[in-house]
């Protein structure tokens, strides 16, 4: 059971491995033809696989991400992970490389009710995120379980003014949510969600925001976060950001597992993924700040955990640098 606090006034977020681990279950041929192609020809044969199903289909250009990007400021994400996984003596090679989090398939199918969504009544966008954080909960709770992995829900703050976390205060600027590995918290502003969202009406915009940051969550009950925080600690900066990119996009691949699990129960057709692809975009790397992803490489993995729905499509370690800019 996890813990909630509502904060008010006085309380207050290469390449080859990555095909390897794809499970496409095609031929050895077209394994090797998609290593040739590259991850751009993958992704293009991964839309074929996909065409039948017209529930969840969406224009090759989403994958492909063929609009431009504007950058907008200098923080980008709004959302993201604090310290407090203490490090190890495990070199990078083990959990980054090979987790037991990649070893047991899909999600599954993840059954899910939401409550209508009234952003400007923070109590409505409270019971939101509880709701969806429930269906998370019991989501990751039985893969773990499934994996014969220890699992335990993230404790809930929801904040309404500003206050302290063991990784920092919040709010702060550019973050309207964020995971505290400390305290295994998941850290919402329930009107900061909504200001980093542009005032988006749709639910499915903070659906999103939720499962990528429970994504730092399943990070943290599988020690990814306990590696990527030791192998950063003795990096230089440039490396220390790769890293920190690596860490954020896998993230909104593992919300995208969700959503991609959740679709039909949430009634997620075409029109919501689009919502949800454009609103990862507000996320983000803008202006100089690179520690996230640009919105290509954003809504590629996004979209990616959304049609894969398995956990080993988004090792994000071992995949090109292009891949993770």
């Amino acid at each position: 059971m996890s813990r909630s606090v509502s904060a008010g006034p006085e309380f207050w977020s290469e390449r080859q491995g990555f095909l390897q681990r794809m499970g496409l279950g095609v031929s050895l041929c077209l394994v090797a033809g998609l290593a040739a192609m590259g991850f751009t020809g993958f992704l293009a044969i991964s839309e074929l696989l996909h065409a039948a199903d017209p529930a969840w289909s969406h224009p090759v250009a989403d994958q492909e991400h063929t609009a431009p990007v504007t950058p907008s400021n200098g923080t980008g994400s709004g959302s993201g992970t604090a310290g407090g996984e203490g490090a190890t003596t495990v070199g990078r090679s083990a959990p980054l490389d090979d987790s037991p989090l990649y070893r047991i398939g899909e999600l599954g199918e993840v059954t899910c009710t939401a409550p209508e969504l009234d952003k400007d009544d923070t109590e409505s966008v409270e019971t939101f995120a509880h709701a969806i954080a429930d269906c998370l909960d019991q989501a990751w709770g039985d893969y773990f379980a499934s994996a014969g992995l220890e699992f335990s829900s993230p404790n809930r703050v929801y904040w309404t003014a500003a206050g302290h976390s063991p990784c920092g205060a919040f709010p702060s600027e550019g973050t309207a949510a964020f995971y505290c590995g400390a305290n295994q918290g998941l850290y919402l502003g329930l009107e900061d969600i909504v200001a980093a969202s542009a005032d988006n009406e749709n639910p499915e915009a903070y659906t999103f925001l939720i499962s990528h940051e429970y994504g730092h969550h399943v990070q943290g009950q599988s020690r990814i976060l306990a590696q990527f925080h030791s192998a950063r600690a003795g990096a230089e900066q440039e490396e220390a950001d790769e890293l920190s990119r690596r860490n954020e996009l896998q993230a909104n691949c593992l919300g995208g597992v969700f959503l991609g699990a959740a679709r039909d129960s949430l009634g997620y057709g075409p029109a919501e993924r689009r919502n949800i692809l454009d609103d990862v975009e507000l996320r983000s790397d803008r202006g100089r700040g690179r520690t996230h992803g640009s919105a290509e490489n954003g809504r590629m993995w996004t979209a990616h955990g959304m049609d894969r729905v398995d956990p080993a499509s988004c090792d994000t370690w071992n995949v090109d640098e292009d891949l993770v800019r």
